[in-house]
């Protein structure tokens, strides 16, 4: 991996003297906004927001934070930073949600949008920690990708949690940002790590704020893609990334994900495919095949797999159809197989086995195949 920023709270960290800034809103415009959603967060805010404090970003920046009706410390801490945080001549804009309720993380991330007033918007989740450079080297790249989405490499804590996530976050080729956006892993760059113009977000048209359960991060990258948006990695390490219960992530179901994912798969590539092979005769391509529209379940010319047993099988039995007679889909070896294929087996899980495999077919991943994983 790249070079990784120094822990925040090293010594020397805490040491760092505080770039100077000009004062924003004397008629200087506002550069990076760093936007931060809050509901519940006293456990991890102190070090969130030092790490803001700690960037070395040498133009103008501004902290915009959202209390989304937290009922713990949270408040407290945020003004404490307030004061440091200006002392320093960094502004920071304060919204809440004063109700017994919580409106949710697309809510809070577009209300801290709306208050705040920065050309670019760096987004940081309120349980993560910023390296001191993130704002900096995203601010670069941005400049240089105006339509593009800005993410960067992570270190995850606990480092043992969520390894190959992890590693698929990390690795990512540049032109796989672009192809692998419909694994189960989510967006090619983690929305805690996305940086973008103002004018972009807006462009997109903001977070979905149907609150608990909604996949706000997806559904915006999804839009971003649809509108031509690119994908753009720093390839640093930027950004502590916490992983524990709390988090809002595991308060999404599983099924709501999978469908997004199948009708943006549709829509972005099976649209324009005649026919195609889905990689897995189990249980996930058979899941493939029967969250399909009618009209795409059509245009299945095969399974393939590795396993004999499913191969020796002949062919599947679409056993749900009204259709007279029941659709029956072959069965086949992967090297007897026709791409375009769509590929439901998970990647990095089988020592290599199943990335040599595809390898030895030789095709170009984009064009004659994707992950569906």
């Amino acid at each position: 991996m790249a070079e990784a920023g120094r822990a925040v709270g090293s010594p020397a960290a805490a040491r760092r003297p505080v770039a100077p800034r000009g004062p924003a809103g004397r008629g200087r415009a506002v550069q990076v906004s760093v936007i931060v959603p809050v509901h519940n967060s006293e456990c991890w805010l102190d070090e969130c927001l030092k790490s803001v404090w700690e960037q070395d970003f040498k133009e103008t920046m501004e902290l915009s934070i959202f209390n989304d009706a937290s009922k713990d410390g949270s408040a407290e801490i945020i003004e404490k930073w307030k004061i440091k945080l200006e002392d320093a001549g960094v502004p920071v804009v304060i919204g809440s949600n004063d109700s017994s309720q919580p409106r949710g993380v697309g809510f809070a991330k577009n209300q801290a949008v709306i208050q705040s007033s920065g050309t670019y918007l760096c987004f940081l989740d309120s349980d993560d920690v910023m390296m001191p450079q993130r704002v900096r080297l995203q601010h670069e790249a941005a400049i240089q990708h105006p339509n593009s989405i800005i993410g960067c490499q992570v270190r995850r804590e606990p480092l043992e949690s969520t390894e190959r996530y992890t590693r698929w976050i990390n690795n990512l080729s540049e032109e796989q940002l672009l192809t692998q956006v419909f694994t189960s892993h989510g967006p090619t760059v983690i929305m805690p790590t996305w940086f973008c113009s103002r004018e972009w977000f807006f462009h997109v048209g903001k977070f979905d704020e149907g609150g608990k359960g909604v996949p706000e991060d997806l559904l915006f990258f999804y839009k971003h893609i649809q509108k031509g948006g690119e994908v753009f990695r720093v390839n640093h390490c930027l950004l502590l990334y916490r992983y524990h219960p709390q988090a809002a992530t595991h308060s999404i179901l599983e099924g709501t994900i999978w469908n997004h994912r199948v009708r943006f798969l549709e829509d972005r590539v099976l649209s324009s495919w005649t026919s195609f092979t889905i990689w897995n005769a189990g249980k996930q391509g058979k899941k493939l095949y029967r969250s399909l529209s009618p009209a795409n379940r059509k245009k299945v010319a095969a399974f393939c797999d590795v396993d004999e047993k499913k191969i020796t099988k002949g062919f599947y039995t679409y056993e749900e159809s009204e259709d007279r007679p029941k659709p029956k889909i072959p069965i086949c070896h992967f090297r007897d197989a026709t791409p375009p294929f769509i590929i439901c087996v998970k990647l990095d899980l089988t020592g290599g086995a199943f990335e040599t495999n595809l390898n030895m077919l030789n095709l170009k991943e984009g064009m004659d195949y994707y992950h569906f994983n």
